[in-house]
């Protein structure tokens, strides 16, 4: 990448969304750098073993993907793209600051210990940027969820993405939302023994807006595969049923179960125990706006209480030049990502001066509508319980980081008088350690809301999301843009 390029579109992330913008992009005349911390496209979703060394693994490219071929026709656009000089693929660097001068500036360090780019290449000019950035597991605290053992429904499901490993032996995968069942049909399909699939809502849920479920025909057949494995490997799916402990010395050995009711309250006498070596938590996603709240985009609260970037019907965010795709802009899945990162690809095409495709247009707002409402009816069916705080005790750490926990937390909001989770942040310090609230702002964001009663809004989120370094970099990464080396 020489030093004084300047490209017409950059494309941060190359999942779902970024890989489908930065194709269609260059397809489409522009000049594209693709930007992301890994060292292979494809995103979380498309998470796969290291394309260098696939002899070593036994099935390298079968572990749990859906929507494999278009990855593949993806990734063979993108190779033709980069052969013909109209993509750069900047793998491998973290974008840790957006700045903007002349031009869009993508300060970037190193994803891995060897950092062999020059200083003065560590930044990428951009004229126009789309944000495709991804969103991470949500995760609820509960009691002994520290124990090692106790995975992110993600990180498990990543793990046998890309490594072929499994995490455990006995795994009990407790949340709300389809992805558990994906998670649950991953582990099963690779030997391990799922005791138990647990759902904190009734699968009934989806009758309250039964035009939503039908919207993605595709998701009904993943569906329905997933029940398949269910059968084959006879795993129990317990719905209105939640982890209300985890119990181990060095690692778990085992889960607290037990029903609660619509709101999240556990039933009396229902608990009981099973024993385990594995516990998969997943209770959605959240959006991974830090460069989009630092770059300025407007933010609203989404159906699933999640902070996301507001975009406009052709992708535009609410500042001049930033396209947004993908998560960010609500969690739809990977074929909704890939439309809208489509659509943004052709509205920085015509805004950076070439012809627009009127039929295409209306053909992706048609799509992305259509999948919007699958995801609101999603949601809808699988919200994060009213009252989940109450299977909290007084010493369950809320923030692993800074080791606040749940007493801790209410005691700033009742004592000191702190009415929001920003303010309970800066007196309590959970979401001020290493993670920078990535894994209990949403949590913290929910606690403080159900001890106020007033529900979160954009402002109370916002601090929890916006970071002056988007990443860990070094320092050495300042030193360059001290001595003046862009």
């Amino acid at each position: 990448m020489a030093e004084a390029s300047v490209f017409d579109l950059a494309v941060v992330g190359a999942g779902p969304a970024g890989l489908s913008a930065a194709v269609a992009a260059a397809e489409r005349g522009l000049r594209v750098a693709l930007v992301d911390g890994a060292a292979q496209t494809g995103g979380q979703y498309w998470r796969h073993p290291d394309e260098r060394h696939l002899a070593s693994y036994a099935h390298p490219e079968s572990t749990g993907h859906h929507h494999w071929k278009h990855y593949r026709d993806l990734r063979a656009r993108l190779r033709r793209a980069v052969e013909r000089g109209d993509l750069v693929h900047v793998s491998g660097r973290h974008v840790w600051r957006i700045d903007r001068g002349d031009t869009l500036l993508l300060r970037t360090t190193a994803a891995y210990e060897a950092d062999a780019v020059a200083p003065a290449e560590r930044t990428v000019h951009a004229e126009r940027i789309v944000l495709a950035t991804g969103a991470y597991d949500r995760q609820l605290p509960v009691p002994g969820w520290t124990i090692p053992g106790v995975m992110a429904a993600g990180g498990v499901q990543a793990l046998l993405k890309a490594n072929q490993v499994t995490a455990g032996r006995r795994a009990v995968v407790a949340g709300t939302g389809p992805f558990l069942l994906s998670v649950a049909a991953g582990l099963a399909k690779a030997g391990v023994d799922v005791v138990a699939v647990c759902d904190a809502n009734a699968l009934t849920r989806w009758a309250a807006t039964p035009l939503r479920a039908v919207q993605e025909p595709g998701k009904l057949l993943e569906g329905a595969g997933y029940a398949a494995t269910f059968v084959k490997s006879r795993i129990p799916l317990h719905t209105r049923t939640v982890v209300t402990r985890v119990e181990g010395v060095g690692r778990v050995s085992r889960v607290a179960v037990a029903r609660v009711d619509a709101r999240g309250r556990v039933r009396a006498g229902t608990e009981r125990t099973i024993e385990a070596d594995l516990v998969a938590l997943g209770w959605g996603f959240t959006p991974q706006l830090e460069l989009a709240i630092g770059l300025g985009a407007q933010t609203r609260i989404d159906v699933d209480s999640s902070l996301i970037a507001v975009a406009d019907p052709d992708q535009r965010s609410t500042v001049p030049g930033v396209y947004l795709a993908g998560e960010v802009t609500g969690i739809g899945g990977a074929v909704q990502s890939c439309v809208e990162g489509e659509l943004a690809a052709l509205t920085a095409a015509v805004d950076a001066g070439h012809a627009d495709d009127p039929r295409t247009r209306r053909r992706l707002r048609r799509r992305i509508a259509r999948g919007r409402r699958f995801a609101v009816g999603m949601h809808r069916a699988s919200p994060v319980p009213a009252d989940w705080s109450s299977w909290l005790a007084d010493d369950t750490v809320v923030c692993r980081c800074e080791e606040v926990d749940a007493h801790t937390v209410r005691r700033t909001v009742h004592d000191l008088a702190a009415d929001d989770a920003r303010d309970v942040r800066v007196t309590a310090r959970p979401g001020m350690g290493l993670c920078q609230g990535r894994v209990c702002g949403f949590a913290l964001s929910c606690l403080v809301s159900a001890e106020t009663g007033r529900a979160a809004v954009p402002a109370d989120m916002e601090p929890l999301a916006k970071r002056p370094l988007g990443t860990p970099l070094r320092v050495a990464d300042l030193a360059a843009l001290a001595d003046g080396k862009d």
